[in-house]
């Protein structure tokens, strides 16, 4: 019974459709084309994640203020961030689409297209948001109403303008890594991000507390490892792309190349664009958000953060999965083979299912271990904030299968370039459900962190069922990108 539920469930000979192709690939071939890019892809957003989760660890061992500190800067960062995420959603498919086309001129002109965009977005957001550093931590939920929150606010301060510097070279690096992961080549990503964050780890080891002769710099000296580690992952992902081995790779930047605007620009700013309304519309929801969550207190929102560097863990194996979505069925529709699109992203959503269950199994198991490990035992209040921080893991565990799905599913729908349907549906829940849900429970129900999760989380689950009715219907097939 358990091996017939198997077969139907994982093997494409055993789906039913309409209209099959009967060139579709093998089960295993179409797997392993799957887990070619989402196995590295995967490690390398689970690499992120945990380096975000070493570097709150290390600050965490100052005390909840600096925990709390970092954690005020994560929304403002991530809204500067925003719209270098959104150009290279259109990065990625259009990169992919021309690689299932073999358009590898067209393929590289979009590159060198995304890294001037890309540069000057950078530099203009650069000296935009550097004299707003303290305006903008206010804007997040910093105050100086008291001698705690006064450390708070300037520890942030600090963190936000230091990092800030190294924004270029971010946005930069963060293209090119976009362009590969849309040819499928998910391994150079992988290696940019594993140099970036053990070198980000190792100057957190020295800076924050001083060792081996260097300064105690604390809260600032995480930030300035964060930027050392950016500059260095930027000088390999440039290697990947102009180094000696480039003529022989399908992306390759030269001087000599044209750096004319193409068909391809239109293309990216498009599915950029719609991309955008999404980011921008995610990061003022989780901006109001964790402004809301500030307000709970130093010792919640202490636990609060450590709940988001959790939930940032699990995001990379949906990430992962979207991304390798994204890869093949943009080059499967490249390639005019619409059935193999359809295979490649419900293969997706299978892995999904599975992921999610063991996730789920495992927050719920080790919560209590893993709170544990974001801030030092003899430190003001931890048994608080481990208690409450473990009590919200609960919650996020039962929210897996809604959330890893929906990112496996919307993955699918922006490789097809159907951005605008994922764009709206991800801007309304998140920034005008997810902040309704929280600040009803927050100021009116006054409902304890993990309830409030319970709202917030909600959303996810909506996001799913609104993605995949959208991605069986198969409106996206015709989208021409």
């Amino acid at each position: 019974m358990l091996r017939r539920f198997c077969k139907r469930f994982f093997c494409l000979p055993y789906w039913k459709e309409k209209q099959r192709d009967p060139t579709l690939p093998g089960t295993r071939y179409a797997y392993r084309n799957v887990l070619d890019i989402a196995v590295p892809s995967v490690a390398e957003m689970l690499l992120i994640s945990l380096i975000s989760s070493v570097d709150m660890m290390m600050v965490g061992t100052l005390g909840k203020e600096a925990l709390s500190a970092v954690g005020l800067t994560s929304q403002p960062r991530l809204v500067v961030l925003c719209f270098f995420t959104a150009l290279n959603v259109g990065v990625s498919a259009v990169c992919a689409h021309r690689k299932g086309e073999g358009r590898r001129q067209e393929a590289n002109q979009t590159l060198r297209m995304s890294l001037v965009l890309s540069l000057v977005l950078s530099l203009a957001l650069l000296a935009f948001t550097l004299p707003l550093s303290e305006p903008l931590m206010r804007l997040a939920g910093g105050t100086d109403d008291n001698a705690q929150n006064a450390a708070v606010l300037s520890q942030a301060v600090d963190y936000f303008r230091i990092l800030t510097y190294s924004l270029p070279l971010n946005a930069l690096s963060l293209s090119i890594c976009a362009a590969q992961r849309g040819i499928g080549r998910a391994k150079v990503t992988f290696q940019v991000n594993v140099l970036s964050n053990l070198i980000n780890v190792a100057f957190n080891y020295l800076l924050i507390e001083g060792r081996f002769g260097f300064p105690r710099m604390e809260v600032r000296g995480a930030a300035v490892a964060s930027v050392i580690g950016i500059a260095a992952g930027f000088l390999f992902a440039l290697l990947t792309v102009c180094g000696p081995r480039s003529p022989k790779r399908f992306l390759q930047l030269s001087l000599r190349g044209s750096w004319k605007a193409g068909d391809s620009l239109a293309s990216v700013l498009k599915i950029g664009g719609n991309a955008m309304i999404e980011q921008v519309g995610m990061r003022i929801g989780f901006f109001i958000c964790g402004r809301i969550y500030f307000a709970l207190g130093t010792t919640q929102f202490a636990a609060h953060q450590i709940c988001m560097q959790v939930l940032n863990l699990t995001f990379a194996f949906g990430d992962g999965l979207g991304i390798a979505a994204t890869s093949l069925v943009g080059q499967s529709l490249g390639q005019k083979r619409p059935e193999w699109a359809v295979a490649y992203g419900k293969i997706c959503q299978r892995c999904a299912v599975v992921l999610s269950l063991a996730l789920m199994a495992l927050l719920a198991l080790g919560r209590q271990f893993i709170a544990q490990l974001y801030i030092d035992p003899q430190t003001a209040d931890a048994a608080q904030v481990v208690a409450a921080a473990a009590r919200t893991l609960v919650v996020l565990a039962f929210m897996q299968p809604f959330q890893i799905n929906a990112f496996a599913i919307a993955g699918g729908l922006r490789g097809a370039g159907d951005n605008l349907y994922v764009a709206v549906v991800a801007m309304v829940c998140v920034s005008l459900i997810r902040p309704a849900l929280v600040y009803v429970s927050v100021y009116v129900l006054h409902f304890d962190l993990a309830a409030i999760w319970v709202m917030a989380m909600s959303e996810m689950a909506l996001r799913c069922l609104c993605f995949y009715p959208r991605f069986v219907s198969g409106q996206w097939k015709n989208i021409k990108v």
